[in-house]
């Protein structure tokens, strides 16, 4: 039966997965799109092989840079690399991309070319994040999946609820928007104060590792054209250069927006998944909600 670990970035999901996944012989599976990109490990956060602690890893870091994973193409990926290992633990942040994985996505209605235009002509006259914080007004649980910069998506949802007048994260969902039978899941949810401290200290221990260098190293590679196309969080604000300091405070402060969106969709989308504090419960209360002997 496989196990879905699912959260905000920087909430422990990964280490969680490694006890899971050695308590059940199993593999960790990542369910992230740009986890699974070559050439942003640092990042991205995927897990190095201290931190894969001996269990196997399967999908980090072996798709190319030129890759665009839409959720759709990614699910197929990811349920193929389910289906290859024994007792699989899956472990994923984004909400979107979990509902390609469990084969949940609808086909989307076509928008007006003229209505699609106007939306940009907004985008470009107020900016995109003003169009995010519409986007929220009208559909919550969508706008906590997509970065509020993120152009071309923000723009997209816009103009499927003008164009069908429903919420576009009700479009993106199939009949069954719920946890799939015969899975396994745990949504890792750390205290809100507990979870920005968090990502402060991820952010710090990727700098130290060599974050901006690891941008560097792409830029100079010629990889720009791909960074901007995917936007994987954090890297536009070190593309951008300035002081260390204030870049990596504003990398800590987009982290922490992108997971309080995070925690919203889980909660709006899967309000039925327990929920685990790895900072107040001890690891056996995470087995016992999963179904696991302690």
């Amino acid at each position: 039966m496989p196990i879905a670990l699912l959260g905000p970035t920087a909430s422990g999901k990964s280490a969680l997965a490694v006890a899971v996944a050695r308590k059940v012989g199993g593999t960790v599976v990542n369910g992230d799109p740009f986890q699974a990109l070559a050439g942003l490990p640092i990042g991205t956060g995927q897990p190095d092989p201290a931190e894969q602690g001996g269990v196997p890893h399967l999908g980090y870091g072996v798709l190319p840079l030129s890759a665009r994973p839409n959720p759709a193409e990614f699910g197929t990926q990811v349920r193929a690399w389910l289906a290859a290992c024994r007792e699989p633990v899956l472990v994923t942040g984004s909400g979107l991309y979990l509902r390609g994985i469990w084969n949940q996505l609808s086909e989307l209605p076509p928008v007006p070319p003229d209505l699609a235009t106007r939306v940009r002509g907004w985008s470009a006259a107020l900016g995109v994040p003003a169009l995010h914080r519409f986007l929220a007004a009208v559909d919550p649980a969508r706008a906590a999946d997509l970065h509020p910069n993120d152009g071309a998506r923000v723009q997209r949802a816009l103009a499927l609820h003008l164009a069908t007048g429903q919420r576009p994260s009700a479009l993106l969902t199939g009949m069954a928007p719920g946890i799939p039978e015969g899975w396994r899941v745990l949504v890792v949810s750390p205290g809100r104060e507990a979870r920005k401290a968090r990502v402060k200290a991820r952010v710090a221990a990727q700098v130290a590792a060599g974050w901006p260098e690891e941008v560097a190293r792409l830029l100079a590679e010629g990889h720009r054209a791909d960074l901007e196309a995917l936007r994987p969080l954090g890297y536009g604000a070190w593309m951008a250069g300035g002081p260390a300091g204030a870049l990596q405070a504003e990398v800590v402060k987009e982290t922490q927006a992108y997971a309080k969106r995070q925690v919203t969709w889980f909660r709006h989308q899967l309000p039925d998944a327990p929920e685990w504090d790895p900072d107040t419960e001890p690891l056996a209360a995470a087995f016992a909600r999963l179904g696991l002997e302690p």
